[in-house]
């Protein structure tokens, strides 16, 4: 099945309806971990649309060194606090007095409307209106008629701003941290917003516990999607034909990933098939081992033993390292620090299970449905995940993937060995996991309902979405 889903057509004799420029904002536009981000982007240009590009930040050669299309994409972007932004802003301001004004006005009532700001996020709020009227400056004599933020605090924020003083409507598509852990004037965003594209059905329900009055309209389902061409089946011929078994988990190395958890219950299958001396127990008095980041390349399986690899960067990585020194996994980890999309594919491509147990962190952050996990279906890989009420969308009872409680190591441990020790099990279970992405998951699908919901705010009769009284 094609990555791209037949395109819509509308109108009369079956011809497309041409959008009008959409401004995407992010808060740093690209980035490499945000791959749902640019992917629509770049989906929505393939179908004949204009988009602007606008981040909050530029971007750092990091996120795009490796990738000529993030790098011209990073080089093109519109940034709202880059250089002069202050002087943009007030260009804004005196050219159009009365519209910044009203902006900053309706970002005030926005606070008072959500309560959900405290002090810190007060403090913010000057900054991001002069970067919204920042922002409008920057965007105007580009016939912007609509402005959509990914993130529902700081992007969405700006862009709500810069609509105001554009006089365009504008929408967002909420995820994890932006709404759990780091929500700001999330009900008035809600009330204003024409659209709010939901990730799942357990995100609509949980907008509407926020503001209940929301009809279906103002929150269809539009998924992160999956380019089914990119992500598909491999032929094996990555694999050493001496490797063992790989269990690979790619994220960012933060607490709702459970990564931690994954290390335990690895160490458990690996004492239960000979490999360790001791699972779970604390190897501290042993020799400290190194864990170096080797970036992968396809060669990350060339031990002849069973393999976990570990594919990202961020905050909890020290601590993961000293957790696998304490197992005393030795040659059966590997941490490759942060991957591009090609070393991504590789890495799925060759992997005989994908595991990524989420979980509820401790300051409230949680996933969504993390695309990694449609990714490694898409490449035909079976799945076990943390059983989460978003995640379940994805993770259904027929899509062959395993769902575990959440910190449950011993369930973990139990999913990995029902899974390598059966190849014919991986073989059905990386089938009905594509068929499930393929669905509902992919590009084409989610580009469809993006398309659908951009025309109507943009052709539609009636506005939606700009009162703060609900």
């Amino acid at each position: 099945m094609s990555a791209e889903a037949t395109p819509r057509r509308a109108g009369e004799g079956g011809v497309r309806v041409a959008l009008p420029t959409v401004a995407y904002v992010g808060a740093v536009l690209p980035k490499r971990s945000e791959t749902f981000v640019y992917r629509e982007v770049l989906g929505l240009r393939a179908r004949g649309h204009g988009v602007v590009a606008a981040s909050l930040r530029p971007a750092a050669a990091a996120e795009f060194h490796d990738d000529a299309a993030l790098r011209a994409l990073a080089e093109e972007a519109v940034v709202a606090y880059g250089d002069g932004w202050a002087g943009r802003g007030l260009s804004e301001a005196l050219r159009r007095p009365g519209r910044a004004a009203r902006a900053g006005w309706r970002l005030v009532t926005a606070g008072l409307v959500s309560r959900d700001l405290g002090l810190r996020g007060w403090t913010k709020l000057p900054a991001q209106w002069w970067g919204g009227l920042a922002l409008a400056s920057s965007l105007r004599g580009r016939n912007v008629g609509h402005l959509h933020a990914h993130m529902a605090h700081a992007p969405a924020t700006v862009a709500m701003v810069a609509a105001d003083a554009l006089g365009v409507a504008f929408s967002f598509t909420g995820h994890a941290a932006d709404l759990f852990r780091d929500r700001a004037l999330l009900r008035a965003k809600l009330r204003r917003a024409a659209f709010v594209a939901c990730i799942s059905e357990w995100h609509r329900g949980w907008y509407r516990q926020v503001e209940p009055a929301l009809p279906d309209a103002r929150l269809p389902v539009i998924r992160c999607g999956v380019n089914l061409d990119e992500f598909s089946p491999g032929d094996g011929a990555g694999r050493p034909a001496a490797g063992g078994v790989v269990v690979l988990a790619v994220g960012r190395l933060v607490a709702k990933k459970g990564f931690d958890v994954l290390l335990r219950a690895w160490a458990a299958w690996l004492s239960r098939h000979g490999y360790l001396r001791s699972a779970g127990v604390d190897q501290s008095d042993h020799p400290e081992q190194t864990y170096p980041e080797h970036p992968y390349d396809g060669s990350t399986a060339q031990a002849s033993g069973p393999m976990c690899v570990i594919m990202g960067d961020g905050p909890e990585g020290d601590t993961l390292r000293r957790l696998a020194n304490d197992l005393d996994l030795g040659e059966h980890v590997s941490f490759t620090g942060a991957a591009n999309q090609e070393q991504v594919r590789v890495a799925m491509r060759d992997c005989d299970v994908f595991a990524l147990p989420c979980r509820p962190a401790s300051d409230g952050d949680r996933d969504g449905i993390p695309v990694v996990m449609m990714e490694a279906m898409a490449c035909g890989k079976p799945v076990v995940g943390g059983d989460l009420a978003a995640i379940r969308e994805l993770l259904t009872d027929n899509s062959g993937a395993r769902r575990v409680e959440p910190g449950n190591e011993v369930m973990l441990e139990q999913a990995l060995e029902e899974l390598l020790g059966d190849a014919d099990a991986r073989a059905e279970a990386g089938r009905r996991g594509r068929m499930r992405v393929a669905e509902e998951f992919s590009d084409g699908v989610n580009l469809d309902r993006l398309e659908k919901e951009l025309e109507s705010v943009t052709h539609g009769s009636e506005p939606r979405g700009r009162s703060d009284h609900g």
